[in-house]
């Protein structure tokens, strides 16, 4: 097993701890796991290129693990009550809404090309954003001005915009394949 593929296990290994930390109320402590998990992030992801060490494994294990990431601070930011219930049902929901859509594109298609669109990256950065601000200014005790309650609109918006571009995506592409298994 390639250390890229450790680290990233390393980070997944990290969800359970940090949703215990938000649920525990020890909000810096999950802050800063929270932060060494998106470093790791970009080092296991460096050392895959740098190293040639990209392997079939991560590229099942560095997205799952990233989706359990946020998906755990989400849910757990939301059950204590720091991030509002919609939101955390419409980033769930858009999530449960991909892995689903791609399960269904294969069953149609035969075909499962998973290629992060533009749209989906800017959400993805804006939903690590208001993690980590959230966490951080509940853990730091800062004042943060109306930004969470800014980004939480941005990361809704964009999770929506997220969401309708892969169903047009794949709606055109099913269209274009005539919906069957070749």
């Amino acid at each position: 097993m390639y250390l890229a593929n450790i680290i990233t296990l390393g980070r997944l290994l990290s969800v359970p701890v940090i949703v215990w930390l938000i649920i525990d109320g020890s909000m810096l402590p999950a802050f800063a796991l929270f932060v060494a998990a998106g470093i790791s992030d970009a080092v296991d992801g460096f050392l895959a290129r740098r190293f040639d060490q990209r392997s079939e494994l991560g590229g099942y294990l560095d997205p799952l693990a990233d989706k359990a990431l946020l998906v755990g601070v989400y849910v757990t930011l939301g059950h204590v009550g720091h991030l509002p219930a919609w939101l955390v049902i419409l980033v769930v929901f858009r999530d449960v809404l991909i892995i689903g859509g791609a399960v269904l594109l294969y069953m149609f298609t035969d075909e499962l090309r998973m290629a992060p669109l533009t749209i989906s990256k800017v959400n993805t950065a804006m939903q690590i954003v208001l993690a980590a601000v959230a966490l951080g200014v509940i853990g730091l005790g800062l004042d943060d001005r109306g930004a969470t309650a800014a980004l939480v609109y941005a990361v809704g918006a964009t999770t929506a915009l997220s969401g309708a571009a892969y169903i047009m995506q794949w709606s055109r592409h099913v269209a274009l394949t005539g919906g069957g298994r070749k």
